[in-house]
């Protein structure tokens, strides 16, 4: 009974997994902005205009750093996958339809 209640799949995960991917797409944005908005307090403060382009930069590699992790976190979801015999053929001889061909 107890091996029933720990390998439950929740009841939302499928929503749950559409809004992280969601929330990739908010991070990205996010993070220029933000990016942005120091940029332009530094400006402000300081007067150079350069920090204002500073900021974005800063944002726009805060984007990549969250593509970057989004990107892993699917890999490793998706890593066991090459094993599963419903996808042992693509992950051997890949996507072209001409490989069946080929083999005969």
């Amino acid at each position: 009974m107890e091996n029933k209640e720990e390998n439950k799949i929740p009841k939302h995960r499928d929503k749950l997994v559409a809004l992280d991917n969601l929330s990739l797409g908010i991070s990205i944005v996010a993070a220029i902005v933000i990016g942005f908005g120091i940029g332009y307090g530094l400006k402000s403060l300081t007067g150079y205009e350069w920090t204002l382009w500073l900021g974005i930069f800063w944002g726009i590699a805060a984007a990549g750093v969250n593509i970057q992790k989004a990107y892993k976190r699917a890999q490793k979801e998706f890593e066991g996958l090459e094993n599963d015999p419903r996808y042992a053929h693509r992950a051997k001889h890949g996507d072209n339809p001409n490989n069946d061909d080929e083999n005969k």
